[in-house]
């Protein structure tokens, strides 16, 4: 199992961004995060695209809801995805695909 956990403290504007899993070099693959940006964690069936991907979209101004969106829009895995997005501003969306577990 894999478990991820992001937080936006609103009186510094300091994000962070965890991971914790029985897979060595987790934190490679599932968490990324970009200062005054937000945090985006990718995990169960990962693609570590998603990361930067992301972050650029959040960066752009693209809510998080929308960010999960886009990202899935085209992937033929997304049933097995799991997503959380974090904004700076603390808005945050999270997907979790049929198929993952």
């Amino acid at each position: 199992m894999t478990f991820s956990i992001a937080a936006v403290d609103h009186a510094t504007g300091e994000i962070g961004v965890a991971v914790e899993s029985k897979y060595l070099a987790v934190g490679s693959i599932v968490p990324f995060a970009r200062a005054d940006v937000g945090v985006i964690t990718t995990q169960f069936f990962a693609n570590p695209r998603f990361g930067n991907l992301g972050l650029d979209l959040l960066e752009d101004g693209v809510t998080p809801e929308e960010v999960i969106e886009r990202l899935l829009f085209a992937d033929e895995h997304r049933v097995r995805r799991q997503l959380a997005v974090l904004s700076a501003d603390g808005t945050v969306a999270s997907y979790t695909g049929a198929r993952s577990r």
